[in-house]
């Protein structure tokens, strides 16, 4: 592999590790040679994750809740000490909530305030506050890549998601805004960018986009009809763009949000 693509030695990091989308992602960086530590809601599911992967190279992890800030300094020490760098943060925890989600009957004035907090917590300060700790270390370092998760919903309005829809939005302008201050305030290398994946099927989503009988919803056919390519995604096409974010083949990409959608966002529909 041409080595400006190359990853290999670097150390990432990557929340929601024990996810679809992040164990995804730490699988495709252990193949290429990356470490990875994963950071999950859960031990378990970290212990299980780290388990299924150990076999594709180094790679360690922790529960640890997102939202606290001492934790994730807890984390970084831990990181730090077994192996002395932090080169890559993968940003990949979030995701809706039951509760997040209005069902087709519901509008706006039926959401619970207190599932959407939930929603905007995790998907915004989810990512925020992850890159306060461990962007520090790349700040210090004068090097560093940074990845958040965004999505189609930021895009344009996507129908009974509102709380995601606000939190996405957020972390689009937020990746904008970090990449700016990296850039300007420490280091050119410091770099800060966001994939924004179209449509996956995944635990979260699997009941509003396939039928008990394996047939598609009739949400899934909407997104189906405005996907040019004209299918679903597979989890494992987000990988090469995420190596290539990280790797120094991306050394003047900064402050983008890249959809990898199948050409959702680009088509009108017409």
């Amino acid at each position: 592999m041409n080595e400006m693509f190359s990853i290999a030695g670097k150390v990432a990091v990557v929340t929601g590790g024990s996810g679809v989308l992040g164990s995804n992602i730490a699988r495709g960086f252990l193949q290429a040679g990356a470490k990875v530590f994963i950071i999950g809601a859960h031990q378990d599911k970290v212990d299980g994750m780290i388990k299924e992967l150990e076999s594709l190279g180094e790679v360690a992890g922790k529960a640890c809740n997102v939202l606290d800030v001492d934790s994730l300094h807890k984390v970084k020490d831990e990181i730090l000490s077994h192996w002395g760098q932090i080169d890559i943060l993968i940003n990949a925890a979030g995701g809706n909530i039951p509760g997040g989600t209005l069902t087709p009957e519901q509008t706006f004035f039926d959401m619970k305030v207190a599932d959407l907090s939930k929603v905007v917590d995790l998907n915004l300060y989810g990512s925020v506050y992850p890159c306060l700790v461990f962007g520090e270390v790349m700040a210090k370092n004068g090097k560093g890549s940074i990845v958040n998760v965004s999505s189609m919903a930021s895009f344009s309005a996507i129908t009974r998601v509102p709380g995601y829809s606000i939190a996405k939005s957020g972390i689009e302008i937020f990746t904008k805004w970090l990449a700016t201050e990296m850039a300007q305030k420490f280091n050119e290398q410091i770099r800060v960018n966001a994939i924004a994946p179209g449509f996956f099927i995944g635990n979260q989503n699997r009941a509003v986009l396939i039928n008990p009988d394996g047939s598609l919803t009739d949400r899934s056919k909407k997104v189906i009809a405005k996907t040019p390519m004209g299918r679903f995604g597979n989890i494992s096409e987000l990988n090469g763009a995420v190596q290539f974010l990280c790797s120094d083949a991306a050394s003047f990409v900064t402050g983008i949000v890249m959809p990898i959608d199948g050409g959702f966002s680009a088509f009108s529909g017409v």
